[in-house]
C-alpha cells in the first residue's frame, strides 16, 4: 500500500473523531440553552456517605459524613440525600446501629432514629428476640465466633433409658442463628478472635424457648457455619453407638478393599490332615546290678 493511501486514511479517521466530539459538545450546549429557555434547572441528585470509619455506638456527627455527587435517579434504599437529614439536632442525636467505612452509604438500616439510644434492642429485627448463652474456649469455637456470624447450635444431654440405663445424645438445636453481640462486643468488623464467655443470638420466640431450655438440661457448644451457607439440613441424634472411623476412615476401608485380590485369584489354603507321631519303642533296657561297692550296668534285649 502506497504512503499516500496510508495518510489519507490516517486524516480520514481524525476528522471523523473530531467531528463526533464536535456534534456531542454541540447538542450537549443545546440541550443546555432549551433548558435554560424554559427556566428548567438540572437536577443536581448528592448521596450521604461516611467520610471517616464509624462503629457501632458511634454518635453520628458532620464532620464523618459527606455528600457526593449522584448521577443516578435510583438511589440505596434507606439513604440520605442531606447530611443535616442524618445528623438531627443536639437534642436528638442518632447512633450508628452498625460497622460504617469510608465511602459507604448512610442508610437508615444502620443508624439508630432521632433521639434513640444505641442499644442492641434497636439492632433487633421486629418479632426477634435476643438470648445469650454461656461459653468457653472450646464451645465457642476457639472465640472464632464474630457478631453477625451464622452458628448451629448443638445440644449434648443424657436421656435415661426404660432398662435405667444412661444414654448421651448431641442434637442440633438450632440452624443458621444470627450472632448479635459476643460478651459486651457487637462490632461486626472486629475479626481479631478472643476468648469469650457469653454469645448472644437474635432468635424467634420458640427457638428463644428452645435455648433457654436446652442449657439447663445438657450442654450448648457452637459450629461456625459458612457466611454463604443459609440453607437447613437434615440431621438427626449422635449417639455414643455411633461413634467410630468416620468418612475418613469409610473411604480408606474402600481403598483397602481395592488393593486386596479378586476372590480367583487370592491363595487357596487346604487344611491337610496331620498324624501324630508316635515315640520308637526301644529294643533293649538297661539293667543296673550292684556288686559289692561298685555298681554295674547291663544291656538286656527285648523279645520281639
Amino acid at each position: 500500500m502506497r504512503s499516500s493511501t496510508i495518510l489519507s486514511l490516517v486524516i480520514a479517521f481524525v476528522l471523523a473523531a473530531a467531528a463526533v466530539f464536535g456534534m456531542r459538545a454541540y447538542l450537549s450546549d443545546q440541550k443546555a440553552r432549551l433548558l435554560a429557555m424554559n427556566g428548567v434547572k438540572a437536577e443536581e441528585r448528592t448521596l450521604v456517605v461516611a467520610a471517616k470509619p464509624m462503629r457501632f455506638g458511634d454518635r453520628i456527627r458532620s464532620e464523618n459524613l459527606r455528600a457526593i455527587p449522584w448521577p443516578s435517579n435510583e438511589t440505596p434504599t434507606g439513604s440520605f440525600v442531606s447530611i443535616d437529614l442524618v445528623v438531627g439536632n443536639d437534642a436528638q442525636p442518632r447512633y450508628a446501629m452498625a460497622a460504617i467505612d469510608p465511602g459507604e452509604p448512610v442508610l437508615s438500616s444502620k443508624i439508630t432514629g432521632a433521639g434513640e439510644r444505641a442499644t442492641l434492642s434497636a439492632a433487633l429485627d421486629q418479632g426477634m428476640k435476643a438470648v445469650s448463652i454461656r461459653v468457653n474456649d472450646v464451645l465457642g469455637v476457639a472465640g472464632f465466633v464474630r457478631p453477625s456470624d451464622r452458628v448451629d447450635v448443638l445440644l449434648t444431654r443424657v436421656v435415661r433409658g426404660p432398662a435405667g440405663n444412661d444414654q448421651t445424645f448431641v442434637d442440633v438445636l438450632l440452624q443458621g442463628v444470627k450472632v448479635l453481640a459476643v460478651d459486651q462486643t457487637a462490632d461486626e468488623r472486629k475479626d481479631e478472635p478472643s476468648v469469650v464467655k457469653t454469645v448472644t443470638f437474635e432468635v424467634t420466640t420458640d427457638e428463644a424457648q428452645r435455648l433457654t431450655l436446652g442449657s439447663s438440661i445438657g450442654t450448648l457448644s457452637l459450629a461456625l457455619r459458612n457466611v454463604a451457607s443459609s440453607s437447613v439440613e437434615q440431621t438427626r441424634p449422635i449417639t455414643v453407638a455411633d461413634l467410630g472411623g468416620g468418612a475418613m476412615a469409610t473411604e480408606l476401608g474402600k481403598d483397602l478393599e481395592k488393593m486386596l485380590p479378586e476372590p480367583e485369584k487370592q491363595v487357596q489354603i487346604v487344611e491337610q490332615k496331620v498324624e501324630p507321631v508316635l515315640p520308637v519303642e526301644p529294643k533293649w533296657v538297661t539293667v543296673g546290678v550292684w556288686n559289692t561297692t561298685k555298681r554295674e550296668e547291663h544291656r538286656v534285649g527285648l523279645v520281639q
